[in-house]
């Protein structure tokens, strides 16, 4: 079978998309192994597939490159309501979209027709050490002191259905990120693994990180990395509600309302797009 899709970016990742509204698209397991092997020329940090559903405007289900099925990730979120729009498969320009994380709600900026940038709201961060998942016997996980290697690090951690640890850093350009990354990933804390946000707290506006995303390596950017590390900058009293976080891929606007909800803006764009033949099993 040819599947139609689009190549999406969004602050370093790329995602490759597909409607599976108007395409039968079997085995996206496999399919999505085959798209992130980069030798095949496509390449991506996942597949996503835009479904129908009977909650909210458009169903987004994510795959990572092991071929498993993903809870939600901001940045394809994102990406997912410019493709809807762009694909002329909506016209609204607030949507909700259904996720294994919960529904969320983007709003689109339209100038002169096309989207110039959108705004995701990725709902309320877990904090429950148990829902995160991790070992430990404090209940929110939070300003924990821990040992890494030949450095100790302030770190605390989170989770937007997927766990994300942040730890905080003087300077993130100077840190040998792979070092510490792999080395946090495999934390004993962390039996399911953890993403891990290496985050300078510049100003009560800014922030730079840079992400290490479990099973992959380094990142050119996160979305709910950045989220993640607003959060915790600000619990800790390190940093506003309204942050500009600066990370390799460009710059995120992050803030956290007075509801605890988190909204991330920026632009997404379309790399580009073509057919793939596809043989399911």
């Amino acid at each position: 079978m040819n599947l139609k899709f689009t190549k999406m970016q969004a602050y370093g990742n790329d995602y490759i998309y597909i409607d599976a509204i108007h395409q039968r698209v079997e085995d996206p397991g496999r399919l999505a192994k085959i798209i992130s092997d980069r030798h095949f020329g496509v390449g991506s940090d996942g597949l996503v597939l835009i479904c129908p559903s009977d909650t909210c405007d458009f169903r987004m289900r994510i795959f990572n490159p092991d071929g498993t099925e993903a809870e939600m990730c901001g940045n394809a979120l994102r990406s997912t309501a410019k493709f809807v729009y762009f694909h002329k498969l909506t016209k609204k320009e607030s949507l909700t979209i259904e996720t294994l994380g919960g529904i969320q709600r983007v709003e689109l900026e339209i100038r002169e027709g096309e989207v110039t940038n959108i705004s995701a709201c990725i709902g309320k961060p877990e904090l429950r050490s148990e829902r995160i998942p991790v070992i430990s016997d404090q209940d929110t996980f939070m300003d924990r002191r821990v040992q890494v290697l030949d450095r100790t690090f302030r770190m605390s951690s989170l989770s937007w259905g997927n766990p994300h640890t942040v730890l905080l850093v003087e300077d993130v350009d100077a840190l040998d990120v792979e070092k510490y990354g792999r080395a946090v990933e495999y934390l004993e804390c962390f039996p399911r693994r953890t993403n891990v946000t290496f985050a300078q707290m510049a100003d009560a506006g800014h922030v730079r990180i840079r992400e290490w995303e479990r099973g992959t390596g380094e990142t050119l950017g996160c979305g709910t990395g950045c989220c993640s590390a607003v959060v915790v900058g600000n619990m800790l009293g390190l940093c506003g509600r309204n942050v500009v976080c600066h990370q390799p891929g460009g710059d995120l606007q992050v803030e956290w309302d007075e509801q605890d909800e988190v909204h991330m803006t920026g632009p997404s764009h379309v790399v580009f797009e073509g057919e793939y033949s596809y043989e399911a099993k």
